[in-house]
This record gives structure tokens, C-alpha cells and sequence, in this order.
């Protein structure tokens, strides 16, 4: 029986295409010691441009959390676009799963590519890993934005009914959904409008591409988030940082927001985009980059022509 079309790997394709048409290539770098990473680095690197390195969450590969946002911020940084361990083409043979590990092989991949100094963009479970490496490489970040990451959730907040999950089994089971059921359910709490009527063949295809490699692995990333995490034990990052959270964001509720804001006190700014859940890359690109735009680029001088081969999109 001839293998059905899989809308999925088409999709797929299609980002790999986008991605390198916006000036992006795809290369793995293996950094020794049973850990490879892949990223999308820039075709050139342009020393007069800051970089900007741009971390999934968990989901899919990066291509497809930040395909919306590569074109337009490549005009003005040097953009890279790392896998996280046990999503696309990065993994480690190694045991640790937690997210300063995930951190520290961000920042050997950038190593690798001769980048010292760097701006971070991380959503969801991508804040935690931009989070661990503004803390743990303060004089190689400048500045942070995190979307929608519950840096300051606690153990006991789920006991206390914080979440629409009771346990991390439950958690584990939705955020990575291995049946249309539950890959409903999971896009029933991602979003503020969540699509209707989507076909089981479409989610199935989905599930079966994107799904069901490293899932063990990535069990064990969802596991050390959660155990035994106290506010008291996150340190309190220096680097200006932006917090952007959806209002009705049912995974990290919008209370972690202001948690971390209060945590991270002047040194933060918490903007809260409406009508908007947890994927607000998804939901809200257009907005969601407006505050990009205004706290990582209007900043900036203005670009001397001929720096750059991108020309960047309109808001």
C-alpha cells in the first residue's frame, strides 16, 4: 500500500524553504561529548549587526514556533535559531535533562560559531533555557524576552489548583499528546480561539511526525521542570528583560507573570497581550513582534545600507 501525503512532513518542507530564503542555514554542530546540537545560523554573519537567538518551546521543531518572526528580525540582528535537545536534529547521549544543561549547550553551539555576546527570545519552555543562561552567562546576554514562561512556578502550585492539570503525569500527557484526543484537549488550553473541527488524519499526521521521537526523553525535560522548584531558589537575573504573556493563558497562568515581575522588580517590564493563550506566536505574530520591535530594535542605531541582504517587512 503506497504511503499516504503527510500534510505535516509537507509543512516541514516548506519552513526549511522559508528559512533559507530568509537568508538562514541549517547546520549541527557535535559538541564532543554525545551531545549534538542544530541551528539555524545566518548564511553570513554580519560583525556590525547584534545577535539574536531565538529558543522553541515545547512542540514541534523551532522552524515552526518562529518561522512568522526570522524574516523581519533578520533585517536588523544576525539571527540564530537553535533545536533544544530532543527536538529537531539536537540530542545527548548524556543524562541531564534539566533546563541549565539545555542552556549550556545553547550557549556551546553559539561558541561554535563565534558569537560572544548575544540578545535571547525564549517562549514557554524556551524562557526557562533563556532564563538559565542570562543567569549563568550574565556578561553574554544583553537583553531578554521571555513569552509566556513560568520561570517562577513552584512544586506545591500545582497542589495548590494553579493549573488545569492536577499532576505532572497529566502535564506530560497533554503537552505531549500522542492521540488526537489529547492533541485536542492540548490546543483547547494553548488557545484563547482554538480551531474547530480538525480531522483525526490531520492530527494523526501530526502526532506521528512530530510526536513520537526522543518522547521519553522529553518526559524526563517536563519532569525536571517541575520537581522540587522554589521561587526562593531562582536567582534574580540582571539583564533587562521583557515579559510578554497571553491574558488568557490556561498552561502558564498569567499570575507567573506578575510573580516574575515582582521577582525581577524594576529591572523587568510585564506587557500583557489580550485575547490571546499561551501560543501567542501563533495567536498574536503581529503583535507579539510589535514588542520585539520596541524592545529590541527601536533601540538600535539606524543600520547603514548595504549591511544587510534582508529587507525587512512592514509591521
Amino acid at each position: 500500500m503506497a504511503k499516504c501525503f503527510s500534510f505535516t512532513a509537507a509543512r516541514d518542507w516548506w519552513y526549511r524553504y522559508s528559512f533559507s530564503n530568509a537568508g538562514l542555514r541549517s547546520l549541527t554542530t557535535d559538541l564532543g561529548d554525545g551531545t549534538v546540537m542544530h541551528v539555524w545560523a545566518p548564511k553570513a554573519h554580519i560583525q556590525s549587526k547584534p545577535t539574536l537567538v531565538l529558543i522553541h518551546g515545547i512542540g514541534a521543531n523551532a522552524m515552526w514556533q518562529w518561522n512568522e518572526f526570522v524574516s523581519p528580525l533578520m533585517s536588523r540582528f544576525n539571527v540564530y535559531v537553535p533545536d533544544l535537545l530532543f527536538f529537531g536534529e539536537s540530542y545527548t547521549t548524556r543524562p541531564e535533562r534539566s533546563e541549565q544543561f539545555q542552556a549550556q549547550c545553547v550557549m556551546r553551539v553559539m561558541d561554535a560559531h563565534g558569537v560572544a555576546v548575544m540578545n535571547v527570545v525564549g517562549i514557554s519552555y524556551g524562557g526557562f533555557v533563556g532564563y538559565s543562561m542570562a543567569a549563568q552567562f550574565k556578561e553574554r546576554l544583553d537583553k531578554l524576552v521571555l513569552c509566556c514562561a513560568g520561570v517562577c512556578l513552584e512544586e506545591k502550585d500545582m497542589e495548590k489548583g494553579m493549573f488545569k492539570v492536577k499532576s505532572v503525569d497529566e502535564a506530560i500527557s497533554m503537552l505531549l499528546a500522542q492521540t488526537p484526543d489529547k492533541m485536542r484537549e492540548l490546543m483547547k488550553i494553548s488557545f484563547h480561539k482554538p480551531s474547530k473541527g480538525i480531522p483525526s488524519c490531520f492530527l494523526n499526521d501530526f502526532i506521528h511526525v512530530m510526536c513520537t521521537e526522543y518522547l521519553q526523553e522529553r518526559k524526563e525535560l517536563i519532569q525536571a521542570l517541575h520537581n522540587d522548584r522554589k521561587l526562593s531558589d531562582l536567582p534574580k537575573i540582571t539583564q533587562p528583560t521583557l515579559i510578554i504573556w497571553g491574558e488568557h493563558d490556561q498552561i502558564f497562568p498569567l499570575e507567573l507573570g506578575h510573580r516574575l515581575k515582582r521577582h525581577l522588580g524594576d529591572n523587568a517590564e510585564l506587557v500583557i497581550i489580550k485575547n490571546a493563550g499561551h501560543a501567542i506566536n501563533v495567536e498574536k505574530p503581529k503583535e507579539l513582534y510589535k514588542h520585539f520591535k520596541s524592545f529590541l530594535i527601536d533601540p538600535l542605531p539606524p543600520v547603514k545600507q548595504g549591511n544587510y541582504s534582508n529587507d525587512c517587512k512592514t509591521d
